[in-house]
């Protein structure tokens, strides 16, 4: 987890950006929620991108683990955290390209390489498996996940099913605890 005040900065930095947005919205695994967070909010203000690269930054004490991200939402995560880190990044895709290399992993990854995956928002969490499953077919050991937002919704479980545990900057559950007296 991450301290108070880091906590506090980048919840108002999500909400300052928008990003966090209440009505009925339906989300990519099919279900409904009465919220929804926006990545692309926080992943186009330049203030929230910071605060988020700066967190998921600190939390990456490997000093020697590549870092990866889910496609498309996690990529500006992923280059600008790689940025501040000075490491290289590779991008892992759902599914192969049907053009070009055709390859699911984007970027340099030998085999046997420790890999960190981040994620923009954790749901269900099979983006992420899907993520992770790439991944180690490609050759990576991989162990961890970073997100943003973990919605609370069986993510960490499933990645727990898959021998992968789950790390979030922010729960549902914190980004809103005050939304009631917001309203």
């Amino acid at each position: 987890m991450i301290d108070d005040e880091r906590r506090a900065d980048l919840i108002a930095a999500l909400r300052a950006a928008d990003a966090v947005r209440f009505g009925e919205f339906e989300l990519s695994h099919g279900g409904t929620s009465d919220y929804y967070v926006d990545k692309y909010r926080f992943e186009t203000d330049p203030d929230c991108l910071g605060l988020v690269a700066d967190a998921f930054a600190d939390r990456l004490a490997e000093p020697d683990a590549k870092l990866a991200g889910v496609a498309l939402g996690a990529v500006p995560l992923v280059a600008v955290t790689a940025d501040r880190l000075g490491r290289p990044y590779v991008i892992a895709r759902k599914q192969a390209k049907e053009y070009g290399t055709g390859n699911r992993i984007e970027g340099r990854l030998a085999d046997g390489e420790q890999v960190v995956v981040l994620e923009d928002i954790a749901t269900t969490g099979q983006s992420a498996v899907d993520a992770v499953d790439a991944l180690r077919e490609a050759g990576a050991v991989v162990d961890r996940v970073l997100v943003v937002v973990d919605r609370e919704e069986g993510a960490t479980e499933l990645l727990a099913d898959h021998d992968v545990e789950l790390e979030s900057l922010l729960t549902a559950s914190e980004l809103l605890a005050d939304r009631d007296r917001e309203s």
